[in-house]
């Protein structure tokens, strides 16, 4: 029976049996943090932001609070508009009572316990004094970017860059002794294969000519101003790379085949459709050689249709909250991908994230395809990522590891997010794949020896990120 006295978020949130508790509070509470993709802002930590009240911390920026607002009629003002801040938290504060089920009600209020010790329930009734409490101790010292990761237990973040960057505040960061956490670049080249669009690809081209200091007339000069980007990166403690797709290419082509596109989009004509695929193919196949040549994992984030509301693209720009699943062909192009990588031993440690729930178990089976008996977990099931960051798309990613895979070689949970509050995300994950291995205990599926499932527990709580990226930690 529920204690009704006992505050919604309490020590044993989300663990329903003794098992699972002992599992949580033994062996993952005490866990460092290594939060190896996110989308931080290096200058936020450079210069150890801080934020006058909680809707900048906790609104600004975030599309997914946005998209709920916006599901419960709350006008665009309120969102990304012009209205205060306080009138911005107060819709928020509105909205929480619709939100029961969805993930983000146990996201706020698992932030307001943790950083701010606020256990009441966000809502109109308590908007204004939460807001007010909240907006109080923001003005403590720890809680300036860095304070919030320190008190977070966070070892290490990588963040998402693009090849141009200067890195200039990761290098900041890097060379102030007086911050041991530790924020590392990943390479995101996107954009250096996006010849769809052509003005843009072209714009892009010439900074990442000025970033390389080096002419690009063709394709090889392309691919060598990325390389000594790469190498940039790689001198600045980058070890992964991240791509952002909408499936995965992998089209036959000649080199010929892709002077001829590069050169027909330099000289400003259309590309069409079967040409960016080839172009797209060689991209990732000259990108992923890259990888495995400085030892470095690849991600790749697929399945997403972005921007689908055109209207409010055009006022608001990207990243906004009108975003959803796609619904791609994965199989064919992936394995041949992966193969044609494979054959020529080029085929770095990888990750896939789908966003599509029905691929746990495609992407499953087809990374078993290729670990090379060389290297444990080498091909790696992300986490449940974007939509999937939810119980219920956690679960499913986890089952879908335990069934087809080693639950025990997995990376583990990241937080995805811009938000320097997100790291709760992390605990929110131990706490239920604790509870999965607990209930699996008490119903006999598991043997009943904590030491054992709680070795599981720390290495995919942190254990194994901290080996299989190859940081300093």
């Amino acid at each position: 029976m529920t204690d009704s006295t006992r505050p919604f978020i309490h020590d044993d949130f989300l663990l329903e049996t003794p098992q699972a508790a002992e599992l949580y509070h033994d062996h993952a509470e005490a866990c460092p943090i290594i939060d190896y993709h996110c989308h931080l802002q290096p200058a936020e930590v450079a210069c150890d932001q801080r934020w006058e009240t909680i809707t900048q911390i906790w609104l600004g920026g975030d599309h997914y609070k946005w998209r709920a607002m916006r599901s419960n009629g709350v006008a665009e003002r309120f969102c990304t508009g012009e209205a205060s801040d306080w009138e911005k938290f107060e819709q928020f504060a509105a909205t929480m009572p619709y939100l029961l089920r969805n993930p983000m009600y146990h996201w706020s209020q698992l932030e307001l316990s943790r950083y701010f010790g606020i256990d009441e329930l966000l809502s109109p009734a308590t908007a204004r004094e939460i807001y007010d409490a909240c907006n109080a101790q923001l003005a403590e010292p720890d809680f300036s970017a860095r304070g919030l990761m320190k008190r977070s237990n966070v070892k290490l973040v990588c963040t998402t860059d693009d090849p141009i960057d200067t890195l200039e505040h990761h290098l900041a960061v890097a060379a102030d002794g007086e911050f041991d956490v530790q924020m590392l670049p990943t390479f995101r080249p996107d954009k250096a294969m996006a010849i769809e669009n052509v003005p843009a690809f072209n714009a892009y081209v010439d900074q990442l000519a000025a970033a390389a200091d080096v002419e690009i007339a063709h394709v090889g000069d392309l691919l060598e101003a990325l390389q000594s980007r790469h190498d940039f990166f790689h001198s600045a403690g980058c070890r992964l790379s991240d791509h952002g797709l909408d499936t995965f290419y992998a089209d036959d082509y000649t080199d010929q085949e892709i002077q001829t596109i590069f050169d027909h989009a330099r000289a400003g004509k259309t590309v069409s459709p079967g040409d960016v695929r080839k172009f797209k193919s060689a991209m990732l196949h000259e990108f992923a050689r890259m990888d495995h040549a400085a030892g470095w994992t690849q991600q790749f984030h697929y399945g997403v249709i972005r921007n689908n509301n055109s209207r409010l693209f055009e006022a608001l720009g990207p990243d906004t909250g009108f975003d959803s699943i796609g619904d791609f062909e994965v199989a064919k192009p992936l394995t041949k991908l992966l193969d044609r990588l494979d054959r020529e031993s080029t085929l770095a440690r990888t990750i896939l994230y789908n966003i599509n729930p029905r691929d746990n178990e495609l992407l499953a089976t087809m990374l078993g395809n290729f670990q090379d008996g060389l290297t444990p977990g080498k091909m790696q099931l992300g986490s449940g990522w974007w939509f999937l960051d939810q119980l219920d798309g956690m679960t499913r990613q986890i089952e879908a590891i335990s069934q087809l895979g080693l639950l025990r070689r997995f990376v583990g949970m990241l937080t995805d997010s811009r938000s320097f509050l997100s790291y709760t995300r992390h605990e929110y994950f131990r706490r239920l794949l604790c509870n999965i291995l607990g209930q699996d205990i008490a119903n006999g599926r598991l043997p009943n020896d904590l030491p054992l499932v709680g070795q599981l527990v720390q290495d995919v709580s942190y254990n194994n990120a901290a080996g299989y990226f190859g940081f300093e930690v």
